[in-house]
């Protein structure tokens, strides 16, 4: 029988020798995983810390001594700096982070939240990049990621297929609609499916995160996958979320995923900023008719039961969709429009909401 493509694959990177310790990079115990299926190749390099920088040479060699085995179509290296020893004074962790967890990613980012569902194809995406331009145009310096590995939308919604360039061993994100941006879907083709499992997705988050030029910001948004797996617990534990936004629409069926999302933030101990109801209803551009499709108010009511604040309520629309689809978020292209005033409304809350929580405690007077 002969070799499966994993273990080709795994014998051309045995050709890869590290400078420093003179092992190849299987010997040396850096490859970590090796994901192959349908010609599509995942190599996961985990390294020391202190030695990222200078393992990117390390990780290119990877890549093309995958890309060289017959029947590989497609191959993708990513580094994973593992923990070095603690000092005795370990780095701010975050503080729902599990004991032993590496120093918090992204210091330099005052709030960082995380816009989720419990289900897909409830506009979540949309509403990220949307409150995130709405946050951009009140003068804020923000930060948008795409956390869907999987499917990835922030090139579709922002309009550009760009490749980021690198400094040393750090990306430089995207700059759009006054935002800095990143997604896996600047790094890759288009159609290029992401095959990969958990660790290599929680791997392309850290490095997301930790590897890209963010510089200052005041605020990153997270456009989170659907659902409660990996990504939404590795940045729970790798980031200091100052809180989570849950969108959904009106119906039964997707405010059970809601709660659901509602209570895994909750275990993790990340705070719920509130709910935003989308899709809440639609009105006919030419007779000006309301109809419920998924019904209404259906959010607005799972906020009371679940004790959180309603954040808003959008219409399902044509032009939302239309200029999504085009690359132009109607905060910006249509800033006068109805939607983008509840956007706006929506940002000005959040942001509020969290330098509220922020705020220092007035002086305590205590009188004997």
């Amino acid at each position: 029988m002969g070799e499966t493509l994993e273990a080709r694959v795994r014998a051309a990177l045995a050709s890869v020798r590290d400078a420093e310790t003179g092992q190849d990079i299987v010997a040396g115990g850096f490859v970590q995983g090796v994901l192959a299926r349908e010609g599509m190749v995942q190599v996961t390099l985990e390294v020391p810390r202190a030695r990222a920088a200078a393992m990117e040479p390390v990780r290119a060699a990877a890549e093309r001594a995958a890309a060289s085995v017959p029947g590989v179509l497609s191959a993708t290296v990513i580094l994973t700096a593992h923990r070095d020893a603690a000092p005795a004074a370990a780095p701010k962790r975050a503080p729902h982070a599990p004991a032993g967890q590496g120093p918090m990613l992204m210091p330099e980012t005052r709030f960082i939240i995380a816009i989720a569902s419990g289900k897909g194809g409830v506009g979540k995406s949309t509403t990220a990049v949307n409150i995130a331009v709405a946050m951009a145009a009140q003068g804020l310096k923000v930060g948008l990621l795409d956390a869907d590995i999987y499917g990835p939308s922030l090139p579709q919604m922002l309009g550009t297929r760009e490749k980021p360039r690198s400094e040393g061993n750090r990306l430089i994100p995207l700059s759009r609609w006054g935002l800095k941006a990143m997604s896996i879907g600047f790094l890759v083709e288009e159609e290029t499916p992401m095959i990969w499992r958990g660790p290599m997705v929680m791997g392309a988050l850290e490095q997301m995160l930790g590897q890209v030029a963010w510089g200052p910001l005041d605020i990153l948004v997270v456009d989170m996958p659907p659902g409660t797996g990996d990504a939404q617990l590795t940045m729970s534990q790798r980031v200091p979320l100052a809180g989570a936004v849950i969108v959904s629409t009106p119906q039964d069926v997707a405010l059970i995923d809601a709660r659901r999302g509602v209570r895994m933030f909750e275990k993790v101990s990340v705070p719920v900023l509130g709910l935003i109801e989308n899709m809440s209803y639609f009105c006919c551009p030419n007779c000006n008719h309301r109809s419920e499709i998924f019904s209404h108010g259906g959010a607005r009511s799972e906020a009371v039961r679940l004790g959180t604040e309603f954040l808003g309520e959008l219409p399902l629309t044509l032009e939302i969709r239309e200029l999504a689809d085009a690359g132009t978020p109607i905060v910006a292209a249509r800033p006068e429009s109805d939607a983008a005033a509840t956007y706006r409304a929506i940002a000005a809350r959040l942001w509020a909401k969290l330098e509220g929580a922020a705020a220092p405690a007035g002086p305590r007077i205590v009188i004997d």
